[in-house]
């Protein structure tokens, strides 16, 4: 007899509780796995064995963006991991194949791992859902409950999650500490930049503080240099199987902004403020329609963000280049941390994420205190009663209580 499998989450609220990347709240998955009778209402299913897994789902296909390279390479690779651990729901008595059931609810709480292991993957905070342009990479999330019914039937129910990550928020004190960086071109000239941030969402501004400077033992030479314009982009790299032997590397430029100079190098050095907006993807399509949501990814308004899967990884650069006669061309490229939301978005979610941490204090996470299980075997006498159901006169009737 086949089962009917699902799984809710805690009333009003989603299965993922807490917020991953941030371990103060405990992340987690909380819900019940609910078993009823696939065909009818009180025939009996028999269950052996329950289980319930998080699965975190991999794959690249780097060449997927080109279509002659795609018919020419490789098939996507892909990799399937536990999240944490796999979690034991029911089995049956010992020296039986199965149980007649007639519903089964089974709580359930698996921990997310949030990054106090060091290099141990296991331990490791798992990567944000995230699904590139034609599927070059994707990792998506779901809970998967394994049913067997009696030596032979195993039947696997998955169920998406979206996974987001925060501990990428532009709010963080972290990111907001300023970040300098410099370099010389033939001894003659110092490229130094400063950031007063370094995490960034979408639409938010890019400032950066800019600053030419001539080498004061090389005066007379360096102060022949003319500074003709100063560049400053945003480059995505993405590195696909970034752990294995062969590595590659994709990077594209996403937004760039040029200022002409055209001056010769004063004594005091020459220093300018350049900004930009960081690029959002125009969600709507042509004609103004937002496309429906797909279950396993949060609908992202970034086309990536930093993160690092087993399969691939992408980084961000802010790239800055002055560019100059009598002297060599100076190219600066310095990391940046790129976040799904915006500022705003990452203010809002502050207040919220202090009272995930606040509730997760009450929480053992060596005995999480999950509630019973409610298990209601065929021959139970209140069985058919918990079903709604009574027997009237040799017919099953809806119960009225």
């Amino acid at each position: 007899m086949a089962a009917f499998v699902r799984v809710s989450g805690p009333p009003n609220s989603n299965y993922l509780v807490g917020y991953p990347g941030i371990s103060a709240t405990l992340p987690r998955i909380e819900g019940k796995v609910e078993i009823r009778p696939a065909v009818g209402v009180s025939a009996p299913v028999n269950v052996s064995l329950v289980t319930v897994s998080l699965q975190r789902r991999e794959s690249i296909n780097p060449a997927a963006d080109s279509l002659i390279r795609s018919q020419l390479s490789s098939p996507r690779k892909e990799i399937t991991d536990i999240v944490g651990k796999e979690m034991l729901l029911f089995r049956c008595q010992p020296g039986r194949e199965s149980e007649p059931i007639l519903c089964m609810d089974l709580p359930f709480l698996i921990f997310i791992p949030y990054g106090r292991g060091g290099e141990e993957i296991a331990k490791r905070v798992p990567p944000a859902s995230l699904q590139l342009e034609k599927r070059t990479a994707e990792t998506y999330y779901e809970i998967v409950v394994t049913v067997q019914q009696g030596p032979q039937e195993q039947r696997k129910y998955p169920f998406a999650v979206p996974i987001s990550r925060y501990d990428t928020l532009s709010t963080f004190g972290m990111y907001n500490r300023p970040e300098s960086a410099e370099r010389v071109t033939d001894h003659l000239v110092t490229l130094g930049i400063s950031l007063p941030r370094w995490s960034y969402g979408p639409l938010d501004p890019v400032s950066v503080y800019i600053k030419l400077s001539p080498n004061p033992d090389w005066l007379s030479k360096a102060k022949r240099v003319t500074i003709q314009s100063i560049t400053v982009g945003i480059d995505e790299e993405i590195i696909y199987n970034h752990e294995g032997d062969d590595p590659k590397r994709n990077t594209k430029t996403l937004a760039r902004h040029q200022q002409s100079v055209g001056v010769k190098m004063p004594e005091a050095g020459y220093m300018t403020n350049l900004g930009l907006v960081f690029p959002a993807r125009e969600l709507r399509d042509s004609e103004g329609v937002l496309p429906r949501v797909k279950k396993e990814f949060p609908m992202y308004n970034v086309s990536g963000f930093t993160t690092t899967g087993t399969l691939y990884k992408i980084e961000y650069y802010l790239t800055v280049k002055a560019k100059l006669s009598s002297a060599r061309d100076i190219l600066l490229r310095q990391p940046i941390v790129v976040c799904p939301f915006d500022h705003a978005a990452c203010k809002e979610e502050m207040e919220a994420i202090e009272q995930a941490a606040k509730d997760a204090a009450h929480i053992s996470p060596d005995n999480p205190m999950l509630p019973a299980a409610s298990i209601i075997k065929a021959n139970d006498p209140a069985g058919l009663r918990a079903l709604g159901i009574a027997m009237i006169q040799g017919q099953r009737k809806p119960l009225i209580e």
